[in-house]
This record gives C-alpha cells, sequence and structure tokens, in this order.
C-alpha cells in the first residue's frame, strides 16, 4: 500500500520526530523514504541582497535534508531527497504528485525560514488538501515514540468520507499485526431534550453499530488477528481521545470527512480537532468526496 514515505523536515524538534515514522513504515512496507526540505519563498520575497539571502537559506535547508538522508541510508532504507524554493505546503503537495508519494509523515509543528515557528499550519493545509494519506506526528518532550503499532483505531460514522480510512487501517493492522478498534460515536450533546431524542438516539445508534461491524468484517476477511468494537455517547473528538487513553492506542486512522447525526456534514471538523490534540499520530485519509479545497494552488497564505 505503501510504496513511497515522504518526510518533509525543517530541522524542528517536532518535524524530526516524524523521521523514525517514516522509517519504520518504509522498513514495514520496503518503501522508499523521500526526504524533502524547501525554502520558505515568502521568507525571500522582500529580503535584501535577495540572491545571498537565499544562497544562505537554501544552504541550511540542503545541510538539514542531508543530515536526515545520512541517518536514514544508516538503517538500509532506499532514500531520495530533494530541495525545493517554493511556499512550504504547496511544495509538498507538487512533490507528492511529481514522485508518486503514497503518505505523507511529518510533525504537527514546525517553522518557515530558520526561525520563525508555525503553530501546525504547514501540517494543518497538508492535511486538508492531500490526496494521499497523512500521519501526523505530534510532539514528544521525552522521545517515546508508537511504533511499532500494536492498537490501531480507527473512528467510524459509516459515512463515504470515513469509510475511506478502513482500507489503510485494517492493511496497517495486518502488517504490524496489531489489535484494530473501530469506535463509533454517538454525539447526542446537540439533540437537546426533544421528546423525539430517544427515538433519533436509537437510530444513530443502530446506524453507528453498522458501522463499526462493517470495519470488523472487512477486518476478518483480511486475516486481522484481533478486532474491537465500540460504541460510545459522546462528542465525537472527545469520544475520540478518550477511546484512545482508555486503550492505549499507539495509531489513529480517519478519514478527513465525516458527518454527525444522520446527513449533515464537518468538512473535517472532528478529524482537524483530533489532529490539533491528539496525543498519539494520526493518519488522516481523504475522502473520495473532497473538501473545500481540492489542490495546493488553491491556497498559497
Amino acid at each position: 500500500m505503501f510504496d513511497d514515505v515522504l518526510v518533509p523536515t525543517d530541522g524542528s524538534d517536532c518535524a524530526n520526530a516524524a523521521i523514525g515514522y517514516a522509517k519504520d513504515l518504509a522498513e514495514r512496507y520496503d518503501a522508499t523514504v523521500h526526504v524533502l526540505s524547501v525554502v520558505d519563498s515568502r521568507v525571500l520575497e522582500n529580503a535584501p541582497h535577495y540572491e545571498s539571502v537565499k544562497d544562505e537559506h537554501v544552504e541550511v535547508v540542503e545541510d538539514l535534508a542531508e543530515g536526515v538522508v545520512e541517518d536514514l541510508a544508516g538503517t538500509g532504507c532506499d532514500v531520495e531527497h530533494a530541495v525545493r524554493t517554493a511556499v512550504p505546503h504547496t511544495a509538498i503537495l507538487r512533490y507528492v504528485r511529481e514522485q508518486d508519494v503514497d503518505v505523507i509523515a511529518m510533525g504537527t509543528h514546525g517553522r518557515t525560514g530558520v526561525e520563525r515557528y508555525l503553530l501546525g499550519s504547514v501540517t494543518e493545509k497538508v492535511v486538508r488538501l492531500s490526496d494521499v494519506p497523512v500521519l501526523t506526528v505530534p510532539g514528544s518532550d521525552d522521545g517515546a515514540v508508537t511504533y511499532p503499532y500494536e492498537e490501531v483505531l480507527v473512528p467510524t460514522d459509516g459515512s463515504g468520507g470515513a469509510t475511506a480510512a478502513i482500507a489503510p487501517a485494517v492493511d496497517l493492522a495486518s502488517t504490524y499485526d496489531a489489535r484494530l478498534h473501530a469506535l463509533s460515536v454517538v454525539d447526542t450533546a446537540a439533540m437537546g431534550f426533544d421528546v423525539r431524542s430517544a427515538t433519533i438516539v436509537e437510530s444513530l445508534e443502530e446506524a453507528a453499530r453498522t458501522a463499526v461491524r462493517e470495519v470488523e468484517t472487512r477486518a476478518t476477511a483480511a486475516s486481522v488477528g484481533a478486532v474491537e468494537t465500540a460504541v460510545v455517547q459522546d462528542t465525537p473528538s472527545q469520544g475520540i481521545r478518550s477511546y484512545v487513553d482508555e486503550h492505549d492506542v499507539d495509531l489513529v486512522v480517519m478519514g478527513t470527512h465525516g458527518h454527525t447525526g444522520l446527513e449533515r456534514y464537518l468538512l473535517g471538523s472532528v478529524t482537524e480537532k483530533t489532529v490539533r490534540t491528539s496525543s498519539v499520530p494520526v493518519m488522516t485519509v481523504p475522502g473520495g468526496d473532497g473538501g473545500e479545497e481540492s489542490s495546493e494552488e488553491s491556497s498559497e497564505e
């Protein structure tokens, strides 16, 4: 499933944390790791002595990329590297398209230029716009990692976007010989105390049970050794976080679009909250219905 793994790096601790996860995926899938460093063109646009400043920044990012390549080469992985000058998320998504990358691994926080930190804005844009799965890795003060994965969670609400995550979740559980957890969260908080609420909740719970049964059926067909299903009542993002904590989940795999109730689409808000707040890596899988934006050219800011 994953033959080419891209890891963008800017030298930050969080970006560096994703390198180990990219290497682990590559080893499991016998894949090539692509190391990409980007000189942020916006930093250079208004700089005096443009050419000399550009050369300085290019040298810095080249050194970063070469250091990562040397570390990865020592593990036996096939490694390729590149340096681009562009808006970071645009460069990342263009590289994905040009090199037929299958998955991106990146930290949830990084920086542009040499010093100015962004609160995950590059990662968020990549998650929103990517046509391939994105493995987002939160920073860890103690350097702890959650791979090799033993407990993999796939949240599902039965929507097309959520269902898109089932195949990679099943494949990862099979490859890592991990337990696969299928979770559906019934959001009752928004219903109030309408007299029809009980009937609606019953309908939602039945839909949730159907959604997790689909995951179980597909996982069993793929010979995944252990599968657990659960339906809980909570707000979706909180329900997912609580389940992660209570079941020692190592990896969450989820679609970038889902829905609440029976038909209202959220444009990925649950996924975004999970990526922002999760204590473990989250692999976001784009759904077939797409989102508000469909290409890297749609946002240059």
